[in-house]
Formats: structure tokens, sequence, C-alpha cells
């Protein structure tokens, strides 16, 4: 049997102008739908569960780890890309800088840290997972613009927004541990 590493992005946020966003919490509807996920076998062989330190994917790893019967660890250099220089940003004003963030990984875009330093973080905090863990499936909790630097690295694709996830988030990718093979780009969860 493949053992498989997934990088699941947290679902659908409770967005709190006023609080930082990495304290944003799941919404109803992601809640909803990592409850879902949770009830399936989809991630029966699943031996770690690591999180974020952001309060959305420690939330998402609390409720998998527990319905999986396993303890979830949280990594803290696993976080999103540092944007706390803009700090929070409407739909279209984030969604412009997510753009020049990709189109310019080596650049600072507005303070924000540049593609490059957040893959190679990322890139760091998966490589010392691999390197420890055991047997069975292994379950990143994160976020989308880390996940898709991961997943362009695995991948040896240049950083480019086309590898993004999907709008809402609450979608994985999947790698075959040993190989080190992406076994399929990104997917809706409940495709699991």
């Amino acid at each position: 049997m493949v053992d498989i590493l997934r990088y699941l992005t947290h679902p659908q946020v409770e967005i709190v102008p006023d609080i930082p966003v990495p304290q944003w919490g799941l919404s109803k509807i992601g809640t909803r739908r990592i409850q879902n996920l949770s009830a399936s076998s989809a991630l029966a062989n699943t031996k770690r569960v690591v999180s974020s330190g952001e309060t959305k994917a420690i939330e998402v790893a609390e409720i998998l780890a527990y319905s999986l019967g396993v303890t979830f660890e949280i990594h803290e250099g696993m976080h999103e890309n540092d944007r706390s220089s803009t700090g929070f940003l409407e739909s279209t004003a984030f969604e412009k800088m997510a753009g020049r963030f990709f189109t310019n990984p080596e650049m600072s875009v507005e303070g924000w840290e540049p593609a490059s330093a957040a893959q190679t973080r990322i890139v760091s905090e998966a490589e010392v997972l691999l390197a420890s863990h055991a047997e069975g499936d292994l379950l990143i909790v994160g976020h989308g613009a880390v996940g898709t630097l991961l997943y362009c690295h695995f991948a040896n694709l240049p950083i480019d927004r086309k590898y993004d996830q999907m709008a809402g988030g609450g979608n994985f990718f999947a790698m075959d541990i040993a190989s080190q093979q992406i076994l399929h780009h990104w997917q809706a969860m409940e495709e699991m």
C-alpha cells in the first residue's frame, strides 16, 4: 500500500476585519464541510495530522484528528504567507495582491513575504515532516498560497497562480510519500 501525503487547505472562514487574519476561525459552512469529511472513511489510513499554528487550520486539524483517534501537531512554520503589512483587504484588492504575489515571486509586494521565501519555508517544514514520518498517511492542514507553493515544488513547476487551489478553500492535493511524486492536482475535499 502506498503511503500518501495529503495537503488540505482550510475551508471557508468567518471574516472579521478587526481581528488579525491568522486568528480567524472557520465559518459555519467551513465547519460543516470538515465535519462531513470527518464522518467519512476518506482519511482512514491517516496516522499523523499536522497543522499550521493559525486558528482556522488548528480547528480543521482538531476535528479530523479527533475523528481518526490520533493527536495532532502544530508546526508554526507552516503558516500562510506573511501579509500582515497590508492587514485585511477586501476581496477585489486581495485578489489583485495575490496575483502580484505569484507573478513576482522574488519580490516583496507591499511588504508581503515574497513567494520564493514562503516556498523555501513551507518546503523546509514539509521535508522535516517527511523525514520523520514513520508509516501510514500524513495529513497537513494549511493554507492556499503556501499550499500552492508546496505543490509547485513537488510537481517541479514554476511558481505560478495557475496552479492555485479552487475558490473557497477546503481543497487538497496528494503525493506518494516514498517517491515524492504528485498523485493529483487540487481537488475539493468532498472528492476524497
